[in-house]
């Protein structure tokens, strides 16, 4: 039962698809320096025009977080999580034009809000896009673009972060509490959003 109970949570919560060709790759806000590096490769490798990087900062710290910076090459003075994920992308060979700006938001459910009003500002039509977050995020991010990109399909492309995978979470105190905490904010988070998510693609 208790390795049930273990393949069951981590088939909901560690989603993971192969990457195809999409109008535009989106990232949640994030101080982690490996989804960004991705976003990048995939953009390189031609898999969409367009980076939409999303994120002002936390809303419970206040400020950009950048004592969690986790890579030396990227160290420096950044306002907000996009101007970090903007600067790692022109790092990593994306062109400024093909970087959108999204700096407003504070949360998950605010980075698809906000990232799907701003391709609609821009006239972009999206019927696809690569989803690049934290592996243990999977989840909840796809919820959160799910309930504000209805009828577009969702990639989740994901990154192991902070030594935390789906072959091991379950391992360690930290894996096992954060894990268990997206149990917890899935549930929190979406109470009130059957309306968005039975008009979307999930």
């Amino acid at each position: 039962m208790r390795k049930r109970a273990i393949t069951d949570v981590t088939k909901f919560i560690f989603i993971s698809d192969l990457p195809e060709k999409a109008d535009v790759i989106l990232i949640p806000g994030t101080s982690k320096s490996a989804i960004t590096e991705r976003a990048a490769e995939l953009y390189r490798d031609g898999y969409a025009p367009y980076v939409l990087p999303s994120g002002m900062y936390s809303s419970s710290l206040g400020r950009f977080a950048s004592e969690n910076i986790d890579n030396p090459r990227y160290m420096g003075e950044y306002k907000t999580d996009f101007d970090y994920c903007r600067h790692i992308l022109m790092e990593n060979g994306v062109s400024e034009s093909a970087i959108l700006r999204e700096d407003k938001a504070t949360n998950s459910m605010e980075n698809a809000m906000f990232s799907a009003q701003v391709l609609r500002e821009l006239g972009i039509t999206v019927k696809r896009a690569i989803l690049c977050c934290q592996a243990f995020h999977a989840r909840r991010a796809f919820l959160s673009y799910s309930c504000h990109f209805p009828g577009v399909e969702l990639l989740v492309v994901p990154t192991d972060t902070q030594e935390i995978s789906a072959s091991d979470w379950y391992k360690t105190e930290k894996g096992f509490r954060q894990v268990m905490g997206e149990v917890a904010k899935c549930g929190k988070y979406f109470m009130d959003k059957q309306k968005e998510l039975a008009g979307g693609k999930i």
